[in-house]
């Protein structure tokens, strides 16, 4: 097996961190998503000088980022119902060293955090996204987080509109939907999340990156 990097966007609720992780736990890699987002901000309250002597000793002995994050607690797992997006050059510049350096350092799967723009034009990653009809986010969301419909709803609509403002910002006008952004992209309630799995792995094959 070569190396490789699996990135991915998803709706809220369409199941897109579940497909994520199983690909992940069948390939035997990591799956980053908030632990990157935890050591960036971490990483963000150092001065710019600082940062660059670890990121040298840690180029220089050949090493990841991965390794700092060991150990490190998730960020919130949900955006929260009325958060806006308010941008953060600073957090994002860190969040982007951190997922080059995993590409360059691991194969790895990356959640999120725009790492198909930042990784773009490497041979050696698949871009994914996955959505799914609204009805089905809800039911998902409901049953995933004990809340009723319409907090569900709202939650869905709140998140979505958050990470599209997020990438729309992050990515200089690009819109997080845009199919030509991504390898692959998959309805999961139609394809069915085990068998989402089973599409991407199929794609990897087909790209050379695992066999």
């Amino acid at each position: 097996m070569g190396h490789f990097v699996v990135t991915f966007a998803r709706g809220f609720g369409s199941g897109g961190k579940e497909i994520a992780s199983k690909l992940a736990a069948d390939l035997g890699v990591h799956c980053y998503e908030n632990r990157i987002l935890t050591l960036a901000s971490q990483l963000s309250g150092l001065d710019e000088i600082l940062f660059h002597e670890v990121n040298e000793k840690i180029s220089k002995k050949g090493a990841s980022y991965a390794g700092l994050m060991k150990g490190l607690p998730r960020a919130r797992k949900y955006i929260a119902r009325n958060e806006k997006f308010v941008s953060d050059d600073t957090l994002f510049f860190y969040q982007k060293q951190i997922i080059k350096n995993l590409a360059d350092t691991e194969s790895c799967v990356i959640v999120g955090k725009c790492a198909d723009y930042i990784l773009a034009g490497r041979h050696d990653v698949v871009s994914v996204y996955i959505e799914a009809p609204r009805d089905f986010c809800i039911r998902r969301t409901m049953e995933h987080m004990g809340v009723t419909e319409e907090v569900a709803a709202a939650t869905i609509k709140q998140t979505d509109t958050y990470r599209a403002e997020y990438y729309a910002y992050y990515t200089h006008g690009n819109y997080w939907t845009n199919p030509i952004n991504y390898d692959m992209t998959l309805n999961s309630e139609r394809v069915g999340i085990e068998e989402c799995v089973a599409l991407i792995k199929s794609y990897m094959k087909i790209k050379g990156l695992i066999e």
